[in-house]
């Protein structure tokens, strides 16, 4: 492996990280930096997921440490997520990815008006009139149908999470983000190990993408407990922009 390759890596994937860490959508940064540099689609994937899931999994004690994880609803939209990511990939054999895309992309600007709208939006919990037994269904639900569009599409699903959290269980932002480490990591073990298995991975750039990424990840962590939901609100809008760019140029150019 060339140094420059390491030079460009290493950098963003520290970025993707701090990133990830605060308001999901590190994917959006970290896959393109491995495609720039010349690695295959699907070596770029399988290496990337698998070093978001160690950098995920350091975000995510960050988060339980700090107490700033609902664990039954975390663990339920977990298990939400695993069953429709499975299903999603299925899908995706026979649904039209553009228009998934298409829908997604013309949602993200109603998501940024509602948080710009709505200033104090996850600033602090709201208490919502849902029966302990409903808040495991929408709990469940979350993850059922979020991990649905990470098999079918994937870009920014943390953030779609830390979104669910918030407007339907009436979660501050800080613990939506801790809650969508803990789905987010498990959807992304299993597709790392599907990769792994496949040989889809790059090991000669996993330790050293993936030292950087756990170094992001940590700071952007502890970036965001201790600036509260304020910092989370404002990586959201970055992470939104980034995807609604992302998604558009793939719909022009694809």
């Amino acid at each position: 492996m060339e140094l420059c390759v390491y030079l460009v890596i290493c950098p963003m994937l520290f970025l993707a990280g701090f990133v990830d860490s605060v308001a999901g959508g590190g994917g959006l940064i970290s896959l393109p930096a491995y495609l720039f540099v010349g690695i295959p689609v699907h070596l770029a994937s399988g290496t990337n997921k698998l070093v978001n899931s160690i950098g995920t999994g350091v975000a995510t004690l960050s988060y339980i440490r700090s107490g700033k994880v609902h664990l039954q609803a975390a663990l339920l939209a977990a298990a939400g997520a695993l069953a429709g990511g499975a299903l999603g990939v299925r899908l995706a054999l026979w649904c039209s990815e553009q228009v998934l895309q298409g829908c997604i992309l013309a949602a993200l600007p109603a998501v940024a008006v509602i948080m710009a709208v709505k200033k104090d939006l996850g600033t602090a919990p709201v208490q919502r009139r849902w029966t302990p037994h409903q808040q495991m269904a929408l709990s469940l639900a979350i993850g059922l149908i979020i991990g649905l569009y990470d098999g079918l599409v994937g870009p920014g699903t943390g953030t779609f999470l830390i979104m669910a959290f918030t407007l339907v269980l009436g979660m501050d932002l800080l613990t939506a983000s801790g809650c969508a480490k803990v789905a987010n990591l498990a959807s992304n073990v299993a597709a790392a190990i599907s990769w792994a298995v496949s040989g889809k991975v790059l090991w000669s750039l996993v330790f050293p993408a993936a030292v950087c990424c756990v170094l992001g990840n940590w700071f952007g962590a502890r970036y965001a407990i201790r600036g509260g939901s304020k910092r989370v609100r404002g990586m959201i809008f970055l992470v939104l922009a980034l995807l609604f760019l992302k998604l558009g140029w793939q719909l022009l150019f694809s």
